[in-house]
């Protein structure tokens, strides 16, 4: 009985020193736990982000961590992990220190990093706050988003023009012209795209049409799973199971693995809550940043700053390349402890957020010229 009551006091301590936090800041506080999933404002996308839009991000954080009833804000491991992995909002002076005089080179996932993960992977939108930011990012830094998904579905979702986009895990490329001298020349076809600002790399290309008939195969194999779905990303396909019951996911590998048997050519991955089959090529989204990196010509500069922030374990693969490289920074977005080789890390989108309206209020303040796309 006695352990109950220093319990609850325990509990009534910890409450009242949130309470006051939220209040010392101007958080409205409440007695409800209900989790907030929904954006507290919206801002223009044409309108640049202020520091009131600053402040408004970053107390909507602390709702959330101090609201949520799944992340517990006083998480012992998840604090132990940060020793390693820092968060890169509370580094973030340290990180732009490091950057004076470099050029950053900013890359981006997509799914769990500008957008929240879903169970309709077709309803992963990003909010107009985050396009904001993304696209002011974008004016002063070469940007570019590398995604499982096709590139022409992650730039529908995207809307913005201003940056550069590699779908199917980089396998589908636009990037800018190629560098001269570049040493991904061979791999590329040099056909401008409409606009000629760009050449599509596509180093998968001979196996489209194998991929198009594991397509038709898998969905006449899976449409009677409920909640399975497959999505055709191009040069890569995801079978989704986020809504597939727990007790039919055997049956749903088994028959993805089948699939695969009669195509040995093919490899099969693991995401979030996804199956991935892609060419066994040695291509992945470290070979992307790789590449944009080598037609922005600053492969072999020693004055640049590579950023790439995602959340999936195919990001590791970036990660590794940036930490190989010796220069930039990789960011786990994550909200749980877990083996990575980024070196500092963001809870999840909304920090992401935080993160990028500071990277474009840094920039704009500061008195570095602006770089040229």
């Amino acid at each position: 009985m006695n352990y109950m009551f220093i319990l609850i006091a325990t509990f009534k301590i910890i409450k009242t020193k949130i309470t006051k936090l939220q209040e010392a800041m101007g958080v409205p506080t409440s007695h409800s736990t209900k989790r907030i999933t929904q954006p507290i404002f919206k801002v223009k996308e044409e309108a640049s982000l202020t520091d009131s839009n600053e402040r408004t991000l970053i107390r909507r954080r602390i709702l959330m961590d101090s609201n949520n009833n799944d992340t517990c804000s006083f998480s012992l491991p998840y604090d132990s992990w940060m020793v390693k992995h820092p968060s890169a909002l509370h580094s973030f002076d340290r990180l732009m220190n490091s950057a004076m005089g470099k050029r950053i080179i900013v890359f981006l996932d997509y799914d769990g990093t500008l957008s929240p993960i879903v169970n309709d992977p077709d309803r992963a939108f990003m909010s107009d706050e985050m396009r904001a930011a993304v696209r002011e990012v974008a004016t002063y830094f070469p940007t570019a988003i590398i995604s499982g998904r096709s590139r022409e579905k992650v730039k529908d979702f995207v809307k913005l023009n201003n940056l550069y986009y590699a779908g199917s895990h980089g396998m589908d490329i636009m990037a800018p012209l190629m560098a001269i001298g570049s040493s991904n020349a061979k791999h590329c076809d040099m056909n401008l795209n409409t606009k000629g600002n760009g050449v599509p790399f596509q180093p998968a290309k001979k196996f489209l049409p194998a991929i198009q008939q594991i397509v038709r195969r898998l969905e006449n194999e899976v449409k009677d799973i409920k909640g399975a779905r497959v999505e055709d990303n191009g040069f890569c396909l995801s079978v989704h199971f986020r809504q597939v019951q727990e007790q039919d996911y055997g049956v749903l590998e088994k028959k993805v693995k089948c699939v695969l048997e009669e195509n040995p050519q093919f490899r099969l991955t693991e995401g979030k809550k996804v199956l991935e089959i892609r060419p066994s090529i040695e291509w992945n989204k470290g070979n992307a940043v790789e590449y944009f990196l080598d037609t922005l010509g600053l492969n072999s500069s020693t004055n640049i700053l590579p950023l790439y922030i995602g959340d999936d374990r195919t990001d590791e693969d970036a990660f590794k390349v940036i930490k190989r490289r010796g220069q930039g920074y990789p960011i786990l977005v994550s909200s749980i402890p877990r083996e990575t080789n980024a070196f500092y890390s963001l809870r999840d989108p909304s920090e992401v957020l935080i993160f990028l309206t500071k990277l474009a209020k840094w920039m704009k303040s500061s008195s570095i010229p602006k770089p040229c796309p």
